[in-house]
């Protein structure tokens, strides 16, 4: 029989091995991350669950706003600066789904019923910026490794992911917020939501896009909003008023790489 001191032992090993292995730092705001799945386990998960997305979607494969989609994506993707990504975009063809999301690998898809609101290169360059920030900043893993962890413990985690079980695809679908086309939707957490927010300013700037236009922007989600159900975009999320002033918080820094 083990003794539980050398069990106790053991276990706090592997706590303090898989602590260190998992932890890192946030390129931008610098806040330290705990991520028991590796890079490579989640950027196969989200082509696979992007795979899905547009097997199942209908898409806008060419004309103005398709290219408009492409044209500024690729702009934000390349101020990223992650090139071990392999970044894709597509316009899935839904007027009334106010919602956009990055899959983790660089997978991105946005709803047609963004657009009005968005209004131009530079409003969608705000919701694209804040969409691959989540990803560049390794949120979906982030939120797979708490949401599994929850069900399985440490130990038990890293096997399911290598299974990638049917239990697995759904809370990485649900962890990586893929909006109501796979019918799965759990948003980030608030404090996720901000950091987005916050790197995703500073890549619009760098990208070329005046930062100054993003506040506007939360504006008329805001408005749109108004006396309805929030849209998906904003479900969840950080309170409006937190996130204009927050942003504006931030702008100074990111006025630093506009030009």
């Amino acid at each position: 029989m083990i003794h539980a001191n050398v069990l106790r032992k053991g276990l706090w090993l592997l706590l303090v091995s898989l602590i260190a292995v998992g932890c890192s730092k946030v390129a931008i705001t610098g806040r330290n991350q705990f991520n028991l799945v590796s890079d490579n386990e989640a950027d196969a998960l989200g082509a696979e669950a992007y795979q899905k997305v547009q097997s199942e979607s209908r898409l806008i494969t060419r004309g103005t706003e398709h290219d408009q989609v492409l044209r500024v994506g690729e702009r934000i993707a390349a101020a990223a600066d992650k090139p071990d990504f392999e970044w894709a975009f597509c316009l899935i063809d839904e007027p009334k789904t106010v919602n956009a999301f990055c899959l983790p690998g660089g997978k991105v898809a946005v709803y047609s019923g963004i657009l009005p609101i968005t209004k131009d290169d530079t409003g969608l360059a705000v919701v694209l910026a804040h969409e691959v920030a989540h990803a560049i900043a390794r949120h979906g893993a982030e939120r797979m490794t708490d949401d599994l962890a929850l069900q399985l413990g440490g130990a038990a985690l890293q096997q399911l992911i290598q299974q990638k079980s049917p239990a697995t695809q759904q809370v990485v679908m649900a962890a990586f917020g893929a909006g109501a086309t796979v019918g799965v939707m759990l948003p980030f957490s608030r404090s996720l939501e901000s950091e987005a927010d916050h790197i995703g300013l500073v890549i619009m700037a760098k990208a070329g896009y005046d930062p100054r236009q993003a506040p506007e922007f939360w504006r008329r989600m805001i408005a749109a909003s108004s006396g309805a159900n929030p849209p998906v975009f904003l479900s969840d999320h950080p309170a409006d008023e937190s996130r204009v002033q927050n942003l504006e918080k931030w702008m100074p820094e990111a006025l630093k790489y506009y030009h």
